[in-house]
C-alpha cells in the first residue's frame, strides 16, 4: 500500500531513493502511478497532506499586480476561483489557483477534459514560437493512457465524436467551414461515482509499496554537482522550518508551471541564474487561457439552445462518460484571419431566487419574508424534491455500487441532469437563460514571465514574481469568436444571442478577462535551449537526470482545459524514464 510519512520522520532512516518526484498533483502522481512495478523506490514530496491547511496554502502566494488587479476583475476572480479550495484567497493567490495538497489541482478543478488540436502543434507565422518538437500522432497513445487514468472515455473531441458515440449529428447543422464542433468530457471519480475524478483519493485507493508520499515537505531547490550539470537530490523543509537533503539521481520537478520555474531559479549554487537558464529562458512565455462572457440568450431562447447544444452520455467499455458540446473557430479561418485557437461553451444561467435557499431559510427560522419563500417553495415543489432526492444520494448512507448504477443511467438518461447536480452541488436553481463563454489560446511571450520578488515566504525564500498581462490577440480572438457564433447560429435558423456590450461596442478593453487557473508555459519544451528550457523528453538543459512534467513544458497554450494533456505529457515522461533506466549497464557489468 502507498506509504504517507511526514518528512521528519523520513529524514530518520532514509532508503535509497532511485526516483524523487516534487509534487503529488495530477502530473507527479501520473509519473509515480507509470513507474511503479519497476523495482524501483519511489518518493513523492508533498508540502501538505491529505487536506489543504492555512500555513500550506500561504506558501502559495505570488507577488503580483497586473491585468487581474482591477475592481471588475477582482471580483469576477473570486466568483469564478472562490468556491475552488477552502483556501483560496484571491490576496495570496493573485495570479492562479494552486492546491498544495495530495492531488494537486483536481482538488479543485471541475474535471473538464480535452486534447488539443493538430493546428495547437503547428508551427503557425502568426502566433510566435509555436509548433512543438514532438507531433499530436506521436502523442495520442501516451493520451489514451491518460485518459484511462483519468476514467475518461474515447478521446474524440471533433466531428468524429457523432460517429464513436453512434448519433446523427444534431440540426440545424452549422457551416463547419467556419465554425467547427468540439467536446469536452468529464473525468469520473472511481472511488465517489457522484464526483469528479481526484488525483489524490484515486491513486491512494491502489497500493503501490514501491511508492512513499513524504507529506510536509516544502522544497526549496534543487541540489547538484559543482558544476551544477548533474542533479543530486533536493533541499526539503518540514512547516516549522527544519531543513533536510533528500539525495536522488533522478528528480522530476511536478509543482506547477509557477513553482518549477520558482525552484529552478532558487537553484543557484551551481549557477548564479539558476538551472537551466543559460539563455535567460526560465519563467519566461507564461501562459493561461484567458476567458470572458461574449454573448447571452434569454430565458425564451433557453428551449432550442438547450435542446441543441446539449450534454450526452456514451456508453465505452462498461463505462458511462459525459460529453460537454461546444464550438471552436475553424482551422482554415484563423489561417485567414490570422487568429488565435479558441471556443465557446454555452452555460445555463440560474435564478438568484432559488427555491432551495428558501427551504434552508425556513427550516433555520432565517428567513426575513417567510410568506414568500413559502411561494417560492410551492411554485417549485419539482426543484425543491430534486435537490432533496441528490443530496441524499450524495450522502454515505448510500452504498458505492448503487450510487455508480444511478448515476450511469443518470447519464445516459439525462446528461444535462447530471452536469447540473455538478454544477450546483446538488443543489437545482430555476433556469433563466444560457450565457456564452468564451476561452483563448495565449500566444507565449517573453515578457509574460515569472521571476523572484524581493518578499520572502516562511522560509526566507523569494517569492514568485508573476508578471502576465492579457495582450491583444487574446481580446481580439474572444470578441471574433463571439461575432462569428452570433452570425452562424443566426444562419442556421436558432435564435441570434445578445452580444456583451464590448463585443457589441467593439470596446475589448472593456472586457472583464480573467485568468482560468490554466497555468502554462515557464520551462518550455524546445529542440533549441535558446527558446526553452526542456528538450523534447522533459530533461532540463545542462543538468542531467533532472526532469520536468507538468503544463510548464507546453510550448503552446491550445485553448482546452489541460489537465488531460499534461498527464499525457507525464505518462510519455514515465515511459521515457524507464527506457532510459532500462539502456543503463548493469552493475554487474
Amino acid at each position: 500500500m502507498t506509504t504517507l510519512t511526514p518528512l521528519s520522520l523520513f529524514v530518520q532512516n532514509p532508503p535509497k531513493i532511485d526516483v524523487l518526484i516534487v509534487g503529488a498533483g495530477p502530473s507527479g502522481l501520473t509519473v509515480a502511478q507509470e513507474m511503479s512495478g519497476q523495482g524501483l523506490n519511489i518518493v513523492v514530496l508533498e508540502s501538505a497532506g491529505l487536506l489543504e491547511t492555512p500555513e500550506t496554502a500561504d506558501l502559495c502566494r505570488v507577488d503580483y499586480d497586473g491585468d487581474l488587479r482591477s475592481p471588475a476583475s477582482l471580483d469576477k476572480r473570486r466568483e469564478f476561483h472562490g468556491d475552488s479550495t477552502a483556501y483560496w484567497d484571491p490576496d495570496v493567490q493573485r495570479y492562479g489557483v494552486r492546491c498544495r495538497v495530495i492531488g494537486g489541482s483536481t482538488i479543485s478543478w471541475a474535471g473538464k477534459s480535452a486534447t488539443f488540436d493538430e493546428t495547437d502543434f503547428a508551427e503557425r507565422p502568426w502566433v510566435p514560437l509555436s509548433g512543438w518538437p514532438i507531433s499530436r500522432s506521436e502523442l495520442m497513445p501516451y493520451l489514451d493512457r491518460a485518459a484511462d487514468i483519468l476514467n475518461l472515455g474515447p478521446n474524440v473531441y471533433d466531428e468524429s465524436f457523432w460517429e464513436v458515440a453512434g448519433r446523427k449529428a444534431p440540426e440545424p447543422h452549422i457551416d463547419e467551414a467556419r465554425l467547427k464542433p468540439f467536446f469536452w468530457q468529464f473525468a469520473r471519480s472511481r472511488v465517489d461515482p457522484m464526483d469528479i475524478y481526484r488525483s489524490g483519493p484515486e491513486f491512494l485507493e491502489e497500493q503501490r509499496g514501491d511508492v512513499t508520499i513524504v507529506t510536509d515537505a516544502t522544497v526549496l531547490r534543487v541540489l547538484t554537482d559543482p558544476t551544477g550539470s548533474v542533479v543530486r537530490g533536493v533541499e526539503a523543509a518540514s512547516v516549522d522550518g527544519v531543513k533536510h537533503e533528500l539525495s536522488a539521481e533522478t528528480c522530476i520537478l511536478a509543482a506547477s508551471a509557477v513553482e518549477n520555474a520558482r525552484l529552478l531559479l532558487l537553484s543557484r549554487d551551481a549557477k548564479p541564474q539558476g538551472l537551466g537558464n543559460d539563455h535567460d529562458q526560465v519563467g519566461r512565455y507564461l501562459m493561461d487561457h484567458p476567458g470572458a462572457h461574449v454573448a447571452s440568450f434569454p430565458e425564451k431562447d433557453l428551449k432550442p439552445i438547450k435542446k441543441r447544444f446539449s450534454f450526452y452520455g456514451l456508453s465505452h467499455n462498461g463505462r458511462t462518460l459525459m460529453y460537454m458540446p461546444g464550438l471552436s473557430m475553424s482551422p482554415e479561418l484563423q489561417k485567414e484571419h490570422e487568429q488565435l485557437n479558441c471556443a465557446v461553451y454555452f452555460m445555463m444561467e440560474r435564478a438568484e431566487d432559488n427555491p432551495f435557499d428558501a427551504l434552508k431559510r425556513l427550516l433555520k427560522r432565517q428567513s426575513d419574508k417567510p410568506l414568500a419563500d413559502i411561494k417560492n417553495i410551492l411554485a417549485n415543489a419539482g426543484i425543491v424534491g430534486a435537490g432533496v432526492a441528490q443530496k441524499a444520494l450524495q450522502s454515505g448512507v448510500v452504498p458505492r455500487k448503487v450510487k455508480q448504477w444511478v448515476s450511469n443511467a443518470a447519464i445516459l438518461i439525462s446528461p444535462n441532469f447530471v452536469v447540473e447536480e455538478f454544477e450546483t452541488r446538488g443543489i437545482p436553481h430555476k433556469l433563466t437563460g444560457v450565457a456564452i463563454h468564451a476561452i483563448t489560446e495565449q500566444p507565449p511571450r517573453a515578457d509574460n514571465r515569472v521571476t523572484l520578488s524581493d518578499q520572502t515566504d516562511r522560509f526566507g525564500a523569494p517569492l514568485p514574481k508573476v508578471e502576465w498581462e492579457i495582450g491583444e490577440a487574446p481580446r481580439k480572438a474572444l470578441a471574433g469568436i463571439a461575432r462569428l457564433v452570433a452570425d452562424e447560429l443566426e444562419a442556421s435558423g436558432l435564435p441570434r444571442p445578445a452580444l456583451a456590450d464590448w463585443v457589441e461596442n467593439d470596446r475589448p478593453e472593456d472586457a472583464v478577462i480573467i485568468d482560468m487557473a490554466h497555468t502554462l508555459g515557464t520551462t518550455r519544451m524546445s529542440l533549441d535551449p535558446a527558446t526553452g528550457v526542456v528538450d523534447s523528453d522533459c530533461q532540463v538543459y545542462g543538468t542531467e537526470g533532472l526532469f520536468i512534467a507538468g503544463g510548464s513544458v507546453f510550448p503552446t497554450s491550445g485553448h482546452a482545459n489541460p489537465t488531460l494533456m499534461m498527464m499525457g505529457v507525464a505518462v510519455r515522461l514515465a515511459d521515457h524514464l524507464k527506457a532510459r533506466r532500462a539502456a543503463r549497464p548493469s552493475q554487474a557489468a
